[in-house]
């Protein structure tokens, strides 16, 4: 599977996003833009909604991959699927119908993903992967950027990975949290092969150097 790096907005400059996306959009090898929604209770941070992912989305050719840290994603998906979205990933730890979002993020023409955070045992990603386009585990808690990876996901990113081979699964498997050129690698080996990058990317001086890093 081609390996991708998704560079995350949220570690850009937030008075000028459409900037932090045209660093990305200028950089060789990054074809996916990540986008962190966070609404303060799921997670203990705030970002943005969809008004500026849709105020984005004719900037770029970007493929717009929206994560939904929110305590009730059900309710948003429609707002930012209109808005742009093209991947939407929803965690399994709130209480919502989980099956019921994915199917209605599908019918919506989105891609749709599924996510746990690092305490959350790799086995609840179970129940949901028939009916997703990738898994996402974050090797940090979310809700601040700058964290230190948590080599603790490592053996569940070998998990989901040798699940994807012996089912013949054809979602992506994509980390994020602390991922740099040498976690990253460590994340590579593990069988991840879509890497969100925020500090590591936009704090790099040879940013194509850092994609293809990544890309193997």
């Amino acid at each position: 599977m081609k390996r991708l790096v998704a560079p995350s907005i949220l570690a850009g400059n937030h008075a000028r996003l459409a900037e932090s996306l045209a660093v990305v959009e200028a950089t060789p090898g990054a074809e996916w833009i990540h986008l962190d929604i966070m609404d303060g209770h799921f997670v203990p941070n705030l970002t943005f909604g969809p008004q500026t992912i849709k105020d984005l989305r004719p900037d770029s050719k970007l493929f717009f991959d929206v994560h939904l840290m929110l305590s009730r994603p059900d309710q948003y998906i429609e707002a930012f699927i209109d808005a742009g979205a093209q991947n939407v990933t929803i965690h399994t730890e709130p209480d919502y119908d989980h099956l019921a979002t994915l199917k209605r993020i599908r019918e919506l023409g989105s891609q749709c993903g599924i996510c746990i955070n690092p305490g959350t045992p790799v086995e609840d990603l179970l129940p949901y992967l028939d009916h997703v386009d990738l898994v996402l585990l974050m090797t940090v808690q979310p809700g601040f950027g700058g964290q230190s990876f948590r080599t603790d996901v490592l053996p569940k990113i070998e998990t989901v990975a040798k699940w994807r081979v012996d089912k013949g699964y054809q979602w992506r498997i994509e980390v994020d949290g602390g991922v740099d050129a040498n976690t990253g690698q460590d994340c590579l080996k593990a069988g991840a092969d879509t890497f969100v990058a925020g500090t590591a990317f936009f704090k790099n001086p040879d940013k194509p150097a850092f994609v293809a890093s990544l890309q193997g």
